[in-house]
């Protein structure tokens, strides 16, 4: 048990993760650069603590400093919220080595989770659908590589196996490409995570992204909190999210579902954790955990009236998970729209101080922000100052509370991609569901600059 949380990070999480642990009579110490020193979370903090200057590398990524931070003012547990260290096993391994608790999942599950490949083989073992290829990392010789590929046939994606967020993957569409494509993508992997290890798998054409909601305890219990549909993406980064995923059969939802939900007690996981898919032709295709909270977590609250980092930090302290499959009850629609602090069509950072900040209210309405009149976003961070996030009866109720919520929202001093937002709320194909991860982009390119 614990009765004091370090919020290891910043921005709307950091007062996200505050909010839920007042809500549970939890004492909270927020951590802070000196970028960040006049945030408002900060100041409604039980305590706070500058831990370095802006650059993250000596700030929110400096382990030691973090570690500190916890033990000169007696939190016993350790919330890393996402991005920076959330998914970093050896951060884990020194919270519980120093006798504090990391409010996530085991060092060795986040190991396991993290590489790529022995997650797919980790996965197939519980039964949970995945993207055609191997279980292995490649092999060294060539003509290995190009038997794997010819059997997978063309055209295949090579990973890195201990890769994210959208870097070190290549997609060769020929016999021919293969080998280069192979040794780019090794130095790229090598280069960003250390590790040169790559594996190869059939490549979909024109996939969604589909995203499953788990939640599980310490005793043996897990269950699944419905699905998300991610596919409007830029990048790679996740721009709109939406719960559930519109046209797909629930009971197929559910039958992934509960085999997520049996790979977790297999491997033990305790937390919250999302299985990210990739959705094409009626079927479901693994290709990674998040072993931690996600940015659109909220979509997911909306539909089933669960606090998810309530319950995240209940997984942590040890208690039993309350709620079974059946109290599970999905009900309505959920969008997420993300506020960039960004040029809505160069998408170039736009950092400065804003000089009026209005959100938007009223029913089915919820905006996770830690931005005010008068804050200045910091250049050193992710853009993002907000998410909106609207909930309706139905997706078309949903939609129309989202386009007024944004027409509402005002954002003074710099620029945002609010007007973005909008227009991919009045794009035809958009709004009647179901588009692929590579729509957003294809739009963006036939889209005229205004």
């Amino acid at each position: 048990m614990f009765d004091k949380v370090l919020i290891a990070n910043r921005g709307e999480i950091a007062l996200r993760i505050q909010r839920a642990c007042h809500g549970l009579g939890i004492k909270t110490v927020a951590v802070f650069s000196e970028a960040d020193r006049h945030a408002h979370y900060v100041q409604n903090a039980d305590e706070s603590l500058c831990i370095g200057p802006a650059a993250p590398g000596m700030s929110y990524l400096n382990q030691t400093a973090l570690l500190f931070a916890a033990k000169v003012t007696g939190a016993q547990a350790i919330h890393p919220g996402y991005g920076f260290l959330s998914e970093n096993a050896g951060f884990a391994e020194r919270i519980e080595t120093a006798g504090l608790t990391f409010i996530g999942p085991s060092a060795a599950c986040i190991r396991t989770m993290g590489d790529k490949v022995a997650a797919k083989r980790a996965m197939r073992e519980a039964g949970v659908p995945c993207v055609p290829g191997p279980d292995s990392t490649m092999p060294t010789d060539d003509a290995s590589i190009l038997a794997i590929a010819a059997e997978i046939g063309y055209p295949v994606i090579v990973k890195a196996a201990g890769g994210g967020g959208g870097r070190g993957m290549r997609v060769v569409q020929a016999e021919a490409e293969l080998l280069a494509a192979i040794a780019l993508t090794r130095e790229e992997a090598r280069l960003a995570f250390g590790n040169p290890e790559l594996y190869i798998e059939k490549f979909l054409g024109h996939p969604r992204h589909v995203e499953i909601q788990v939640l599980c305890d310490a005793h043996g219990h897990a269950i699944w909190l419905g699905c998300r549909d991610c596919s409007l993406q830029r990048r790679h980064q996740k721009v709109l999210e939406e719960a559930p995923a519109p046209g797909i059969d629930p009971a197929l939802i559910a039958k992934v579902g509960e085999r997520c939900a049996e790979a977790c007690r297999r491997i033990g996981y305790r937390g919250v954790g999302t299985f990210e898919f990739l959705y094409e032709d009626g079927e479901f295709f693994f290709i990674e955990m998040n072993t931690r909270l996600q940015v659109e977590h909220p979509v997911t609250e909306m539909t089933t009236g669960i606090d998810i980092v309530q319950q995240q930090l209940r997984m942590a302290r040890g208690e039993v998970l309350g709620l079974r499959q059946e109290d599970v009850q999905l009900n309505g629609h959920s969008l997420e729209c993300r506020i960039n602090a960004e040029d809505p069509i160069t998408f170039m950072p736009t950092p400065g101080l804003i000089q009026r900040w209005e959100v938007p209210g009223g029913f089915g309405v919820r905006v996770d922000s830690h931005v005010t009149t008068g804050y200045r976003v910091p250049p050193y961070y992710d853009s993002m100052v907000a998410k909106v996030i609207t909930h309706g009866a139905t997706r078309e109720e949903a939609l129309a509370r989202m386009r007024l919520a944004l027409s509402e929202m005002i954002v003074d001093g710099i620029s945002t991609n609010i007007p973005l937002h909008r227009d991919i709320l009045d794009d035809p194909a958009f709004c009647a569901g179901g588009v692929d991860i590579h729509h957003l982009e294809r739009w963006l390119q036939q889209r005229s600059p205004t």
